[in-house]
């Protein structure tokens, strides 16, 4: 990016976070937004609230992670990275990753036997509605790791390229009981990926009764029409 873009990507992670703050995405110190640059990144500063960034402050880190300038980072700097580096190889123009603590989606891995390790991969939510589909896709379920533990990268790493490979690339993980991660090409991308992550997540909380995905039918006509990866 030229200096002109990081300047924009200053103001839009700055614009993002506020929004999602206010709107109950994040709260307190809780989340972080970073943004994949040319010469390195920027991530929001350790213990910061979305709601009150300041563009100047964001921590810049250069290409091999050490901190250039601005607020000391967020440790979740080397999770995003690992991130970049996995999902770039089936999404070049992967530029921010943006991790909440979003009340429906942790809801839902509070759940019995959802929190539980396994051998077989699990998802945070079926195939319910068109948009989750078309927009989010597949969203694999991490076991928990305290934040920040290095099992927890190496088990993200692994399931974008697991997706990847064979081929339905994914654009988010869910960190069972701490929050989803999601990127995108930009941070209000990421942002939209969220949303419609965390309003099916609510949209399962609030149905009490069984939800029967959509069939392999309805799926192939989405994969057709919009080229949804599922």
């Amino acid at each position: 990016m030229t200096a002109r873009t990081e300047h924009e990507a200053r103001e839009e992670m700055c614009r993002v976070g506020h929004s999602l703050f206010a709107r109950g995405y994040v709260h307190a110190t809780a989340g972080n937004i970073s943004v994949r640059l040319d010469d390195g990144f920027l991530i929001t500063p350790t213990d910061a609230c979305l709601g009150f960034l300041d563009p100047a402050r964001l921590s810049k880190l250069n290409l091999q992670g050490e901190q250039i300038s601005g607020d000391k980072a967020s440790k979740t700097i080397a999770l995003h990275t690992r991130i970049y580096a996995a999902a770039s190889q089936f999404d070049a123009n992967t530029r921010c990753v943006i991790h909440t603590h979003s009340t429906h989606c942790v809801a839902l891995t509070l759940r019995d036997g959802v929190t539980q390790p396994t051998s077989e991969p699990r998802e945070l939510l079926p195939a319910v509605t068109p948009y989750f589909v078309m927009k989010v896709g597949h969203v694999p379920v991490i076991d928990y790791h305290r934040p920040g533990a290095v099992p927890a990268a190496d088990a993200v790493e692994h399931a974008i390229l697991h997706y990847g490979q064979q081929g339905t690339p994914i654009r988010a993980v869910m960190l069972s009981r701490l929050g989803p991660n999601v990127w995108h090409d930009s941070p209000a991308s990421a942002m939209a990926t969220l949303e419609e992550l965390e309003e099916t997540a609510r949209l399962v909380q609030l149905n009490t009764h069984p939800i029967s995905p959509l069939s392999q039918p309805q799926l192939q006509e989405l994969r057709d029409a919009f080229g949804a990866r599922w």
